[in-house]
């Protein structure tokens, strides 16, 4: 009977450096850091999507070049150190792939979305994304980003995260049945909305004319917290994940020769 709730990466290679495991996604971007006061982080939402799955890292940092044209050839790469045959040009039109020294093996029923780092922005180039049914295939995946500026240099730094893995249960947005309808076919929902909306524009007010409470707050928290427009708290709401790790040492030493 097949785990319901195992995440399993099969190393490929015996010994495989620590450094190229899946490990969860972390929280912190660079601009995000940058950013004045750190503002981004007061977007639960944004917060949350850094962390949903786990991260691939570069094992070696290197730049990519691409000349404009579709071959593979037009693509040149640069590596820091000796050349990383996990990393290279191989289906042309300024695509660049990483090979996945996993093979992955998800629950019955659950897919894995293969995809750039949330929120990581990259000038020049762009992630390609995929869904994979990863609970019963037999072979591995790569990871691969589209240069989109021709004549121009693009740098992965060693360690940068270069995929996102996260669970997708299978069929879930094909069974769900959208519609559209007004609000107040909801007279609760409608309630809550309009709460909502006059205390966002009541504060917002108070901010423009420098009320002292207003500009103390520095911004509405009822989302953040989890509290709803009557105060009341939300009991599932979530701040952080707590995403677990892999078992590294016991994956290192299962791993089969070769």
């Amino acid at each position: 009977m097949p785990d319901t709730n195992v995440l399993t990466a099969y190393a490929l290679h015996a010994n495989q450096p620590t450094d190229v495991f899946p490990e969860p996604a972390p929280i912190g971007r660079s601009w995000m850091d940058a950013a004045h006061l750190r503002h981004p982080y007061r977007c639960l939402p944004l917060v949350i999507a850094n962390q949903c799955g786990w991260v691939l890292r570069n094992p070696t940092g290197f730049n990519a070049y691409w000349y404009g044209g579709s071959a593979k050839q037009d693509v040149e790469l640069r590596f820091d150190a000796p050349e990383e045959n996990r990393i290279l040009s191989h289906f042309g039109n300024g695509v660049i792939t990483f090979t996945i020294p996993f093979l992955f093996r998800t629950p019955p029923g659950v897919n894995l979305w293969v995809k750039g780092p949330a929120n990581w922005v990259k000038d020049g180039i762009q992630a390609l994304e995929g869904v994979v049914e990863t609970d019963w295939l037999a072979s591995t995946f790569t990871m691969n980003w589209k240069m989109t500026r021709v004549c121009e240099w693009v740098r992965f730094e060693k360690g940068e995260p270069f995929c996102m893995l996260v669970p997708v249960p299978r069929g879930l947005i094909e069974g769900l049945v959208p519609r559209v309808e007004p609000i107040a076919s909801n007279p609760e929902v409608q309630e809550q909305y309009r709460k909502w909306e006059a205390s966002r524009s009541g504060f917002l007010t108070d901010l423009g004319a420098r009320n002292p409470e207003a500009v103390a707050r520095g911004w509405q928290k009822d989302y953040f917290q989890g509290k709803t427009p009557d105060g009341k708290d939300f009991e599932s709401h979530q701040t952080r994940l707590n995403v677990k790790p892999f078992a590294a040492e016991a994956a290192r030493r299962e791993a089969p020769e070769g």
